[in-house]
């Protein structure tokens, strides 16, 4: 068995939300530089398929899937929010393989092919509501994923991790009132998107938000990530775990105020992992999200990355 698998595809670079727009093709180019080295020989890399519109309408209404379909224009830009978010001619199959991408890791962690996945792809998707794009995202492909996980692949419950410093409030709403599905997230707080506050609880406290101040360093962030999250996602005790990894949370991030360090995301990553192993045999998706400095995603995605890799290849 592989440890760990990595899907991507040259057309997540095809998105073009226009220039000098933070949530740029630069990015997924940083990440997929940054695994493509000796140190990472041992990942398999995997094209991502396209997704389906059945799998999109496991998290988003039909109307807008209709809307964003047909929303991609043959020229130009065209916002689908006030202005951070936008299609481009290759939008759409951009995000159709960010979603494709989710379920295929899904199935492939299930049917024993990897320890876990890395789904090397863009835009993100966390900020993305069943019915609505905002926050650079159109598509919510860790929502997706839980929810195929649970659908399809008929797991009982279904977490999801995310570490980026904006709270995915799309997220959050779309499993709001689904005690099968959990959603646990540490996050800057005040910050956009302006939710995420530690009473929004869900229907059965299947969501936990872990607020956390402008300026949080790794001994605010580990202490909080101890305390409140681990204990909660280990109460869950997910048969499957999707992180929504985020770098946004770095120190030298552009668009937001936290300092965190490569190695906090390498110790939330092993943390993690202890939890899978624990619960559901270490299966992990983990879908990019966020993280704006070039030089800080790279490195970012090196920890996290390297510490999946580490994974035991042989299941319990």
């Amino acid at each position: 068995m592989t440890t760990t698998i990595v899907y991507t595809h040259a057309a997540c670079l095809a998105h073009q939300p226009g220039p000098h727009h933070p949530e740029s093709p630069e990015r997924l180019k940083a990440v997929v530089g940054a695994l493509q080295t000796p140190e990472f020989a041992a990942l398999e890399w995997r094209d991502a398929p396209m997704g389906t519109v059945e799998q999109l309408q496991l998290i988003h209404d039909a109307d807008y899937i209709d809307d964003i379909a047909q929303s991609a224009p043959a020229r130009g830009y065209v916002p689908l929010d006030a202005g951070d978010t936008l299609m481009s001619p290759g939008s759409w199959e951009a995000v159709m393989r960010c979603v494709g991408a989710a379920c295929a890791g899904v199935d492939a962690v299930m049917d024993g092919q990897a320890r876990n996945v890395f789904c090397a792809t863009r835009p993100c998707g966390h900020h993305a509501e069943p019915a609505k794009a905002m926050g650079f995202c159109i598509f919510n492909q860790a929502a997706i994923a839980a929810a195929y996980a649970y659908e399809v692949r008929r797991l009982a419950r279904v977490a999801v991790v995310d570490f980026d410093v904006h709270h995915g409030n799309g997220t959050q709403a779309a499993f709001y009132n689904r005690p099968e599905l959990f959603y646990a997230s540490s996050h800057q707080s005040p910050f956009y998107p302006g939710t995420g506050a530690r009473s929004e609880t869900g229907v059965d406290h299947n969501i936990v938000n872990v607020p956390l101040p402008r300026g949080c360093d790794s001994a605010q962030f580990r202490a909080a990530i101890s305390t409140l999250l681990l204990p909660a996602l280990s109460a869950f005790a997910p048969d499957l775990l999707i992180v929504s990894a985020g770098f946004d949370a770095h120190r030298m991030d552009p668009l937001a105020g936290m300092n965190l360090e490569d190695d906090d995301f390498a110790w939330i990553t092993r943390e993690l992992m202890r939890i899978a192993d624990d619960t559901c045999d270490g299966r992990i998706v983990s879908i990019l999200e966020g993280g704006y400095s070039l030089d800080a995603l790279a490195t970012s995605t090196v920890a996290h990355v390297g510490a999946l890799m580490q994974a035991e290849a042989s299941s319990h």
